[in-house]
């Protein structure tokens, strides 16, 4: 029992050294234009834009592949950073931006299918086989890919409630 012990020990510290240097040897340096891009996006890795998730629509930006406003849950305000910090021009003439939205559930008409929870990326819909779903709002990104697969249209995107953590005062309306 001792021999086996040690056995799987030195083993264990022996595999792990040579990993620790492969590591060191075979590093990937990454650009750092790439890592700034992924760290603005949501990184809810939905696949609106088309791409295999954050990583791919950074890698895609950075190398002048995709257009500013490639990513559809974060609207027109990450539409404008990515432009600032690429330095391109940006048209948001085909952003559309109805402010951020959560999925919502209809009771009455969800059948418990579970298809919204395998679509959703966050995990944000919780519920079992035939019984009504809810959404976690505060895993919610809008990414709307639950609306998508929801046979009964018993998904539906709703504007984020207003609450006191997220109020924010109203912009006066011009006369």
């Amino acid at each position: 029992m001792i021999a086996a012990i040690s056995s799987l020990t030195l083993l264990g510290l022996f595999l792990g050294l040579v990993l620790g240097f492969a590591d060191r040897i075979f590093k990937v340096e990454s650009n750092p234009v790439v890592d700034e891009i992924l760290a603005m996006m949501p990184g809810s890795n939905c696949g609106q834009c088309g791409f295999p998730g954050c990583a791919g629509a950074a890698n895609a930006l950075a190398d002048g592949k995709a257009a500013a406003s490639v990513c559809p849950p974060g609207g027109k305000d990450l539409a404008m950073a990515l432009a600032a910090k690429l330095g391109i021009s940006l048209d948001l003439s085909q952003v559309k931006d109805a402010g951020p939205q959560i999925a919502h559930v209809s009771e009455e008409i969800c059948i418990g299918c579970c298809r919204c929870i395998k679509a959703c990326p966050t995990d944000a819909i919780i519920g079992a086989a035939k019984q009504i779903h809810a959404v976690i709002r505060e895993a919610c990104t809008g990414c709307t890919s639950c609306v998508d697969r929801c046979p009964t249209e018993a998904m539906t995107m709703q504007p984020v409630p207003v609450t006191v953590q997220h109020w924010v005062w109203p912009k006066p309306v011009a006369a």
